[in-house]
């Protein structure tokens, strides 16, 4: 078991920041930035589109020379971008991240993203869900490091690239093992995919009270609506190229502009649907979370406040050793 664990251990880290929409997750990002040297790759649906900018809240030119995201301005508009090519894609940048000696820090909202990078997105058999309740009893009984030395006999390949007490994937490549009788990496071999290589860390960040998120979204909105917003939406509007099947226009807030520009909306009903989506985000967002196994949470009251403090004292308290830390 010792053995394990340090194989595991001796992975290169990551860190995983999630969190609703307006939550706080670009400021704490930069300032772990400054303090762990880590350097960004964005998990947002919105921001690996150029020209989607004020609508998605995408970070400013400055902020971008000052921290470099990968995955942002990737794409036209035009050019659907899949969970697939997301996952390709964070893992170039992960890669070369950890060989420049930095910390991948990867942060967003796009928890279909984070879903895919996790456990890839090999088709597999449909599983029995008894079989996972199985494996979460004998989890109780028996601990998950018990049941990654099982997994280490059915599946070397996936145990290795797993901490022994990482239960979520522990759980899924069991799952699959038990299920099928065959090993989740073997699946993932024959479709071109392999486990992530990687010893994740995985923060939530959040306001203790819902209605404070709801201001911080109707403030952005309006900052937003302030800034320029629809005259953005106009010039994606003016191409000619785009429509409102597009993934890039069905985005939260775009969506509703396009509306609007299409004279399908007043103004007063495209800003009222525009708030309404962008709660329902955070709410799916929320959903998300609430079911995330392995997630840290650092939910906070006041939001003047730094969650740096919290989130160092958390990665110290998980033993998550990356330079800058200790």
């Amino acid at each position: 078991m010792a053995d394990e664990s340090v194989t595991a251990n001796a992975l290169p880290p990551a860190i995983f920041l999630m969190g609703p929409t307006a939550s706080g997750k670009t400021r704490l990002a930069f300032e772990l930035c400054d303090r762990l040297n880590a350097e960004i790759i964005s998990v947002d649906s919105a921001l690996v589109y150029r020209g989607l900018d004020i609508g998605s809240a995408k970070p400013t030119a400055e902020e971008l020379a000052r921290y470099p995201h990968a995955l942002v301005d990737i794409r036209d508009p035009a050019d659907p971008y899949t969970a697939a090519d997301f996952r390709r894609d964070a893992l170039a940048a992960m890669a070369d991240i950890t060989a420049r000696g930095k910390l991948p820090l990867l942060v967003g909202g796009t928890m279909l993203y984070f879903k895919a990078l996790l456990e890839g997105l090999a088709e597999l058999p449909p599983i029995d869900p008894a079989i996972r309740e199985a494996i979460e009893a004998d989890a109780q009984r028996k601990g998950w490091p018990a049941l990654h030395a099982e997994l280490a006999e059915g599946d070397p390949e996936a145990a290795a690239a797993v901490h022994p007490n990482h239960s979520q994937r522990i759980c899924r490549a069991l799952e699959v093992l038990r299920g099928t009788g065959k090993p989740i990496s073997a699946w993932r071999a024959e479709q071109g995919e392999a486990d992530l290589p990687y010893r994740i860390a995985q923060i939530a960040i959040g306001p203790e009270d819902r209605a404070v998120l709801h201001r911080r979204i109707e403030q952005r909105l309006a900052q937003m609506f302030a800034a320029g917003f629809i005259d953005e939406v106009k010039k994606l509007h003016r191409r000619g190229d785009l429509h409102g099947n597009l993934p890039a226009i069905r985005a939260v807030g775009y969506r509703q502009a396009w509306d609007y520009l299409e004279g399908e909306l007043d103004e007063a009903e495209m800003r009222s649907r525009a708030l309404f989506a962008t709660r329902q985000l955070a709410k799916r967002q929320y959903t998300w979370l609430r079911k995330w196994q392995d997630l840290h949470w650092i939910v906070w009251n006041d939001d003047k406040i730094s969650l740096l403090p919290d989130v160092l004292a958390l990665l110290a308290d998980v033993d998550f050793q990356v330079d800058g830390l200790y």
